[in-house]
């Protein structure tokens, strides 16, 4: 009796990393930046597939360089099986450039000469790692070279033998096929009896190929869709999928009726067509949610042609796949408009479920100080240039408490933090730096142009914004603070950041019960959504209750709230503590002064030594680390 698979699917070929052209609507030759996404279509596939549910794996190869290490951890990141991908030491990871001209041209250039992926032999198949899985996914481009086809026939007869299904995504790029050159990538045929000789040798180990009219007909040998098809029949029972753009797909699970509108019809779903490369990807991941699942044939295709349409309103590819909770949300309620990367709650839910895994507890050592440093530094008469120093050591600190265990972090700045950011770089630390003017009221941020600013940010650092605002401010300011607010959220995820927002209100009056709770209300009610919230103590548990509340009310994909510090002494932050403890939403804390202000006034002025400093904050640091696991931690266990 063979064992149960502990995979739904394995997608075998194709992985690279694509750089897409980020101005739309030029040549290749203009485009000036580019943004880095993992793609290549089985890869692609898989991701999608993972996105939705289906427990996936991928064979593939990358090379032994960075771009490598990047489509790994990226794998790893979407929760795929990574053990059939191969890291060969002598060949680099396969490119390609992309770009949008407009809504029928799509340039595109690959760089596959002798690449990672292309060197996958017999070998790298593994008839048990074949036999995990429900099925295999197969793709074209890896029918190509003897070596590689060898490799994906090893594949699909393995599962076949082992009592699994075989889907091919035709997956024909003729210029890979060396049909046309390297300029011609968004060819999407030429017809040729030789690649329809070798791919009809094929078809008959399939249950499931899904071609565009044009793959079947190459596959097929006419440029006749029904003829094609029908060519296709003729040699395999496969379920055909054909995929038909905006007007959807059509299945045939028998034979080939006289029209394609008699075939299994799956209505396509009305978008902008924004960048149509990636589109097939993500409909077969969409098409092997529903096929591997046993669901009827019409809900696949829903599933497919939905998850193209997703595709094709935004620009990348892997990385713009819909997760299930996005899917479904569109399937049961729709979009705002035709622009589904402009919808909202789209927008919303695909940043919150694809974001990077983020620690359940978080102790943050807060030194992203500037005026508070300053004024040290010039009350003792020493060179300001000194607080870069001074930081280093506090990074010291935090990794020495951290010894490498999750939930810890820190808050670093631009202007005196930077060496100590590269310091923390490879400690495992989190990390969040602010944007804000220090002490701005209305708030002013350090960069006029905030989304340029960001793009020099190393993707996992959050952006941190401080913000004094009351519910009962004089209305121009709070007009003023929204506007900027809004323009940090925009700038946060145009360019891929998380943010964190700092509200301190008890700065300007008193905080009630419900002070903190109408700013967050009135917030999200704007449409600003952060990540992280990092608020101050409150004064009892039923303010922390309504706080929680109207996070979980708007945003139940918040990570959660980050108590800060305010200078308070270590005993009235065991006191916050215990008074957030019944609130889980409250994850930890981030404190600064509370930390560092002894010893840097002392280190500053020559009375404390580098390793002294280091011991202080260290010791605070541990002390306080130890407090919210005591009073905290316990309490919720319990």
């Amino acid at each position: 009796m063979r064992p149960e698979p502990t995979l739904d699917v394995i997608a075998i070929g194709r992985s690279s990393v694509d750089l897409y052209g980020q101005q739309i609507g030029g040549r290749l030759e203009d485009m000036g930046t580019f943004a880095k996404s993992v793609g290549g279509s089985p890869t692609n596939t898989a991701i999608g597939a993972a996105r939705l549910g289906l427990r996936a794996g991928l064979i593939t190869a990358v090379g032994d360089e960075p771009m490598g290490r990047f489509i790994r951890e990226q794998l790893e990141r979407e929760g795929l099986d990574v053990r059939g991908v191969r890291t060969d030491p002598r060949r680099l990871t396969a490119l390609v450039l992309l770009g949008v001209r407009d809504e029928r041209s799509f340039p595109l250039v690959f760089y596959r000469e002798n690449c990672a992926d292309m060197g996958l032999t017999e070998a790298d198949i593994d008839e048990a790692h074949i036999a995990s899985a429900r099925a295999v996914c197969i793709s074209g481009t890896h029918l190509s070279t003897a070596s590689t086809y060898a490799m994906t026939m090893k594949a699909a007869r393995a599962a076949r033998a082992a009592g699994r299904r075989v889907a091919w995504d035709i997956d024909y790029r003729p210029n890979l096929w060396g049909l046309a050159g390297h300029g011609a990538g968004d060819e999407r045929y030429i017809g040729s009896g030789t690649v329809t000789a070798h791919l009809q040798t094929v078809a008959p180990h399939c249950d499931l190929v899904v071609g565009t009219e044009e793959e079947f007909h190459i596959l097929g040998g006419t440029q006749d869709t029904l003829d094609a098809l029908r060519a296709v029949r003729a040699i395999s029972g496969a379920l055909l999928v054909c995929k038909r753009g905006p007007m959807g797909c059509v299945a045939f699970p028998a034979a080939i009726p006289d029209s394609l509108d008699e075939g299994v019809a799956g209505p396509g779903f009305p978008v902008e067509v924004y960048n149509v490369l990636g589109a097939g990807d993500a409909f077969m991941a969409g098409f092997l949610r529903g096929w591997l699942r046993d669901e009827p044939l019409e809900t696949a295709c829903t599933y497919a042609n939905a998850c193209g349409a997703f595709a094709v309103s935004r620009l990348l590819c892997s990385p713009e796949y819909p997760t299930w909770p996005e899917l479904r949300h569109f399937l049961d309620h729709g979009a705002a408009g035709r622009a589904l990367r402009r919808d909202p709650a789209l927008a919303h839910l695909h940043h919150a479920t694809t974001r990077r895994p983020a620690p359940s507890s978080l102790r943050a050592f807060a030194i992203d100080h500037r005026l508070q440093l300053e004024a040290i530094a010039d009350e003792i008469g020493v060179p300001r240039e000194r607080i870069e120093r001074f930081k280093r050591l506090a990074v010291q600190a935090a990794a020495s408490v951290a010894g490498g265990r999750e939930g810890f972090g820190m808050l670093l700045d631009s202007d005196y933090g930077r060496p100590a950011m590269a310091d923390a770089l490879g400690q495992g630390l989190w990390l969040a730096r602010p944007v804000e003017r220090p002490g701005s009221r209305p708030l002013a941020l350090v960069a006029h142009d905030l989304g340029s600013h960001l793009v020099e940010w190393p993707v996992t650092q959050v952006v941190k914004v401080l913000c004094f605002y009351r519910p009962d401010d004089p209305a121009e300011l709070r007009e003023r603070q929204d506007e900027t607010l809004l323009a940090v959220h925009e700038a946060c995820r145009a360019t891929g950041r998380e943010l964190l927002l700092e509200i301190i209100a008890g700065k300007h009056g008193p905080l009630h019960d419900t002070t903190v709770a109408d700013v967050v209300t009135h917030l999200y009610d704007l449409g600003i959504k952060p990540d992280w919230w990092k608020l101050e103590p409150q004064t009892s548990p039923a303010a922390w209750q309504a706080i929680a509340a109207a996070i979980t009310d708007r945003d139940p994909h918040c990570r959660g709230i980050v108590m800060l510090g305010l200078e308070a002494p270590e005993a009235q932050l065991r006191e916050a503590f215990t008074a957030a403890a019944e609130v889980p939403l409250v994850r930890g804390f981030a404190v600064g002064r509370t930390l560092f202000a002894e010893a840097a006034k002392a280190w500053l002025s020559g009375r404390m030594s580098d390793e002294e400093a280091v011991a202080d904050m260290t010791e605070r640091f541990a002390r306080l680390s130890a407090a919210w696991d005591d009073t905290v931690g316990r309490r919720r266990a319990a």
